[in-house]
């Protein structure tokens, strides 16, 4: 196997680490659903408090991602730190469902462009191709998503460092939309428009306007998780106890950027006013913004529309690294284990750069199945990943861990009691956020397929041993 096969190419800094999982995170969320946040939590300071304990929740969880990364930095290292811990069948299945879970987000960026564009842009939903659980696809918009897809896709095999570099562009690009949503707030509202704190709908109760919110955050928190994914190609000489605060850095950031947004859009004009705005299907964000000044709603709409591009381009790299990593500890067929003249894994990025090209033309009405089974297998991963990170103290005290989780012990288990809370209100049935049947039915078929690759490993595995023994 040549050196190309094998090896990675170390290019990535913390500072394009940083980039990575803060661009995954952010995306353009904040943008299309600013609106709907404070809506339902009767208030921008509610939205707020609630992003920023959503923050806070995470921590733990982001430590542990350091932790273990810093000790052990290979790509997909999740599968390595389970296999360690609990074994080659749980670690194929947390494999498996974090790739589900990065790679979902792929197809559902692509999607998002698509549905963009044509809100948007009206004048694009011309020529209708076909409908789709009720949603129509128009040649136009779809068409600018497969570019943009293809973009993203050609960056992945050229190199990480190019993908880095994308990454780098879109950060500077979403803090510019921030400092303008700020730079509108300044200028012609002003904190009085934060009235009334709580909505009547919420009986005037600032917890019951948090809650609601509170439960969404963990979606758009999700890529932190990208940043560990693609250590192996860290740059020579990187401080890895940096790398561990590099993580949680791109937690607080993501937070702090989503209640400046919230608070910018919510004194702008009365945050009822904002809201009502959405009302028509119209994005709230934009349409204050076009009432205002042309020049700021031309530039917020291309964030709105290149935004998806971060989230998009990071899970690709994070996801085909997982694929590497399976294939490497024998999980999945051969296949996977090849590298390219890049440095980059190469049937991994083409499973992904299909499912990514499939995305625009399911419709926009699988945003949300897709969402829902996202959140449940990404964090998933992590609790597998924190109890992986909590067993190893006690069966590895030796490692060496240049960065390790603040409290110990006690912040490892808050870490895996956050999954926990997170997953009951994802599976229990009396839950708000509980899966439906369409969302159950996607885990299902995709632990199916999973299943299938194992098995035509485990039998590759087998003649491998076979013709060993016979040779000797």
């Amino acid at each position: 196997m040549t050196t190309s096969e094998t090896k990675m190419k170390k290019t990535l800094t913390n500072w394009n680490f940083f980039t990575i999982g803060f661009g995954a995170i952010i995306g353009t969320g904040w943008v299309l659903q600013v609106g709907d946040w404070m809506d339902k939590g009767g208030g921008p300071v509610a939205a707020i408090i609630a992003f920023i304990i959503g923050a806070i929740f995470l921590l733990p969880v982001g430590a542990v991602f350091g932790e273990l990364t810093s000790a052990i930095p290979i790509s997909g290292g999740i599968v390595e730190y389970v296999d360690r811990t609990f074994g080659k069948r749980l670690s194929f299945v947390t494999g498996w469902f974090l790739s589900l879970g990065n790679g979902i987000l792929c197809p559902w960026e692509a999607i998002a462009i698509s549905k963009l564009v044509g809100m948007l842009i009206p004048q694009l939903k011309i020529i209708p191709l076909y409908t789709i659980m009720g949603y129509t696809v128009y040649l136009p918009p779809l068409l600018i998503s497969l570019a943009f897809a293809c973009y993203v896709i050609r960056l992945n095999f050229k190199g990480a460092s190019s993908a880095a570099k994308l990454q780098g562009f879109l950060t500077k690009m979403l803090l510019g939309g921030m400092l303008i949503a700020m730079g509108v707030s300044l200028f012609t509202g002003g904190p009085h428009h934060l009235q009334p704190i709580v909505s009547e709908s919420n009986g005037n109760n600032l917890i019951l306007g948090i809650i609601p919110v509170l439960v969404m955050t963990p979606f758009f928190y999700a890529g932190f998780d990208t940043i560990p994914q693609q250590a192996e190609e860290a740059a020579e000489g990187l401080d890895w106890k940096k790398f561990g605060q590099v993580i949680s850095l791109a937690l607080l950031a993501a937070g702090i950027f989503y209640a400046c947004c919230i608070y910018a859009f919510g004194t702008i004009v009365p945050w009822n006013d904002f809201v009502a705005l959405g009302t028509d299907g119209s994005v709230p964000a934009l349409a204050v913004l076009r009432t205002i000044n042309g020049v700021f709603f031309v530039v917020m709409m291309c964030i709105a529309i290149l935004g998806p591009l971060g989230p998009m381009n990071s899970f690709f790299g994070a996801t085909s690294r997982i694929l590497l990593a399976m294939g490497r500890k024998k999980q999945l067929p051969a296949a996977f284990e090849k590298i390219d003249d890049n440095g980059n894994p190469k049937t991994a990025n083409m499973l992904m750069a299909a499912l990514t090209l499939i995305g625009p033309f399911l419709g926009g009405n699988m945003l949300i199945p897709l969402t829902n089974v996202s959140a449940l297998a990404f964090i998933f991963a992590c609790f597998m990943c924190s109890a992986a990170c909590l067993k190893m103290r006690f069966s590895e005290p030796e490692l060496k861990r240049p960065y390790s989780v603040p409290g110990g012990k006690f912040g490892i288990t808050l870490a895996c009691l956050a999954c926990l809370c997170i997953i009951a209100l994802m599976v229990l049935p009396f839950s708000p956020a509980a899966l439906l049947p369409v969302e159950w039915s996607i885990v299902i078929g995709w632990l199916v397929l999973g299943l299938i690759f194992n098995l035509v490993s485990s039998s590759r595995s087998t003649k491998t041993v076979i013709q060993v023994e016979e040779a000797e």
